[in-house]
């Protein structure tokens, strides 16, 4: 084995952290009969070698000698070194990201095209160990196939041919997805998948295989699921729940029923299939064959990053016969994707569900479904707060942290979080290693619902040596119903050092004070403004100014310090103690002239804190109309929004504002709710506008604005929600159907 590996010049090579010197090691390592070396092996190919997908040289170079791993039975944990090669070449770069390519980037899209072409020109030994003794193996080589293979007809006839006569459990399933992946990315095959995934859902194999041919269906046919999927799925999941314990091999999977047998056609006695069976020939029912007598082994835990995640994982599935039902369902869910109705049936289904592991997939679904899309979600809230009085911590702060993102959706499990809340005073707080600390989820939901029933959590953390650091935010959120702790946060305020951690120690009360609009702290906020150390001094003096702003004229004491702060028009705290100052004396004349010049600055930002300064003196900003007006063409497109906000606040004038702002709308989605709060403040849209148009195509849209795949904010749905209530209170008298 390895042969020619010395000949190779690793040295003139690198990988993620360095020369590729030590590859050699780490192959013969994938090789070695100590599982903590492999798998310490396996960790360095993906933390150095394939580092986060990465193709390198080296990677190359390693390719010809992983297939000779693969081949090899006498080598252990094949089916890792088959993942990885899936891994290596299985990235499509497509015709839109090679248009995207620019001159730093042609070697590493030149390295995946060359990977890809290797790995392919090798795939053909997979359809050999789609066979193989070692059940890890033929686990991973069905979607090595489906992902690599140039034949997809051949790949699909194969892995037809073999689940009837495949005893691992979790094998089937594998080549049911594999067969889903076929469909995917060979699009005219997809009809040809989706008819045999609907016999596999339909007829009466093991309720796993059903419902992971239903799960590969959503993804690839989703108009070919069964118009009663929910209840189809709600009883398989029950199926599976009450099904007693069949013996098992040592590999630790099921036998599979005899009517499984039924799933596909006759195996052929070779590697390499025949082509395609006719597309309406019935499959044969071959008898079932015995459980494969070769375990996947026991597991070694190793110091390792892939260690540790496997190690995760078999603590998350102890104790749990079906750990792959989960991921089945979120393919489902995935495949489902805008009708939303359905998810939401089935997810409040799995939340009643016995099966406390299946609960909190399900609570995690729920997060992520609410997160992406719109839909009434009374329902499955309140079954998710159902959740938090469950004694498995794992649910129960599942639970929480859903809610805790859901804002004023969580209305339904007030009383439940407000339960947990007073049941456990220790998960008020949480503390960590390093850093500052900060407020359990429980009290972040619940605050960010204004339910007073909070005050008490926010209250015992302003009491302790160090102040949550979102303690401020929540208060906020609170508004009136925190006015008690008013005389907490200007103590603690008090006592703040003004030292090069003030801005940490200061922020978070600024913060709850601004929100409570507490004037009565004018002294203590004007000690800190006129004491901010050099280190984060300016974002400590922002954080003061707008506390001062948002106190009004109860801050009067405070206008000396912020006339002098103005006599630097240009800076940033010039125009930040301008808007305060307004706030607090309506003396417009004394910083039109700070704000004017603002609204020149070379920083963008500096332009746009201008604009919104001026924007809230109104029509007594209206000579700066024509500077406004000549920024609707501003290549930033933050700022043109701005601007023709402040435009309309100093004319009054929506018509010549409106199309900049409905520009802006079309451009981003992220100055969506900016817009949207502009258009609903200058008051109903006329019927048949544009306007009218752009607003209720929002409200008729299923997906959240600000939806995004693969990562999420944690103020999303809070964003999204405000942006329908502004879309619908800007339609409001326009006529029916304002609403959704």
């Amino acid at each position: 084995m390895f042969s020619g590996i010395d000949e190779v010049d690793w040295a003139s090579m690198e990988h993620a952290y360095g020369p590729a010197d030590d590859v050699p090691e780490l192959l013969r390592g994938l090789a070695s009969d100590d599982p903590a070396e492999r798998e310490a092996a396996l960790d360095g190919m993906y933390g150095a070698v394939h580092h986060q997908g990465d193709v390198y040289a080296c990677t190359l170079a390693c390719i010809p000698f992983l297939f000779e791993l693969v081949v090899d039975p006498g080598v252990q944990d094949r089916g890792s070194v088959v993942e990885l090669l899936t891994s290596i070449g299985g990235f499509d770069l497509d015709e839109d990201d090679e248009a995207e390519i620019d001159e730093d980037e042609i070697e590493g899209a030149a390295n995946y095209a060359m990977a890809a072409a290797a790995v392919t020109a090798g795939a053909g030994v997979f359809f050999e160990l789609i066979a193989d003794e070692d059940p890890g193996v033929r686990l991973a080589a069905p979607l090595a196939l489906a992902t690599l293979h140039r034949h997809p007809v051949r790949v699909l006839a194969l892995l037809r041919e073999r689940l009837p006569v495949e005893p691992d459990e979790e094998v089937r399933l594998a080549l049911v997805e594999a067969a889903g992946r076929v469909a995917l990315r060979h699009r005219p095959l997809a009809g040809r998948a989706a008819e045999w995934l609907g016999r596999l859902a339909s007829r009466a194999h093991s309720p796993g295989l059903r419902l992971a041919a239903l799960a590969q269906l959503a993804r690839c046919s989703p108009d070919g699921l069964p118009g009663d999927v929910v209840p189809v799925v709600s009883g398989l999941l029950r199926e599976m729940r009450s099904a007693p314990e069949e013996p098992t091999a040592p590999g630790g999977s099921a036998a599979p029923e005899k009517d499984a047998a039924r799933a596909g056609d006759e195996p052929d006695a070779g590697p390499d299939p025949t082509p395609d069976p006719q597309p309406d020939a019935e499959p044969a029912d071959p008898e079932p064959v015995a459980p494969a007598e070769t375990g996947r082994g026991e597991h070694v835990v190793t110091p390792t990053l892939v260690g540790q995640l496997r190690s995760l994982s078999a603590q998350e599935n102890a104790g749990h016969g079906t750990p792959w039902a989960a991921d089945l369902l979120r393919t489902l869910h995935v495949g489902l994707d805008d009708r939303v109705g359905d998810r939401t049936a089935l997810l409040a289904d799995q939340l009643r569900s016995p099966d406390r592991r299946q609960r909190i997939d399900a609570v995690r679904m729920s997060g992520g479904l609410i997160r992406a899309w719109r839909g009434p979600y009374e329902e499955l809230v309140a079954l998710v707060g159902d959740q938090l009085a469950d004694p498995d911590p794992r649910l129960s702060e599942a639970a929480s942290h859903v809610l805790e993102e859901l804002f004023g959706l969580a209305a339904p499990a007030a009383d439940a979080l407000a339960a947990r809340l007073a049941a456990d005073p220790g998960s008020w707080v949480k503390t960590w290693a390093s850093g500052p600390p900060g407020l359990g989820s429980t009290v972040k939901a619940l605050a960010r619902l204004g339910d007073a029933r909070a005050v008490p959590a926010l209250a015992a953390a302003l009491e302790l040596e160090q102040v949550a650091h979102d303690v401020g935010f929540a208060v906020g959120h609170l508004g009136a119903a925190a006015r008690p702790l008013a005389g907490a946060l200007r103590r603690r305020l008090a006592e703040v050092e003004l030292d090069e951690g003030a801005y940490d120690r200061a922020s978070p009360l600024l913060a709850g004070l601004t929100g409570l609009q507490a004037g009565e702290a004018a002294p203590e906020v004007l000690r800190v403004l006129r004491g901010a150390p050099e280190y984060r001094g300016e974002w400590l003096r922002t954080a003061a100014l707008r506390a001062l702003g948002s106190f009004g004229p109860a801050a009067h004491e405070a206008v000396p310090e912020l006339r002098a702060l103005i006599r630097r028009p240009g800076t940033a705290s010039a125009t930040e103690a301008a808007e305060a100052l307004f706030a607090i004396s309506g003396d417009a004349d004394a910083v039109l002239p700070v704000l004017v010049e603002g609204l020149q600055s070379d920083q963008v930002h500096d332009r746009r804190a201008a604009a919104t300064a001026l924007g809230a003196l109104g029509p007594r900003a209206a000579v700066v109309a024509p500077r406004l007006r000549g920024l609707l063409a501003h290549e930033e497109l933050w700022l043109r929004v701005d601007a023709a906000v402040a435009l309309w606040e100093v004319t009054g004038r929506p018509q010549e504002t409106t199309e900049a702002l409905l520009a802006g709308w079309e451009r981003s989605r992220h100055v969506r709710v900016r817009v949207a709060e502009c258009v609903a403040r200058m008051g109903p849209v006329p019927e048949g506008s544009a306007a009218a148009h752009v607003l209720r195509s929002e409200l008729a849209s299923v997906r959240r604005h600000n939806a995004m795949d693969g990562g999420y904010g944690s103020h999303d749905i809070h964003e999204d929600e405000k942006l329908l209530e502004l879309c619908r209170r800007a339609l409001r008298g326009t006529g029916k159907g304002t609403t959704t």
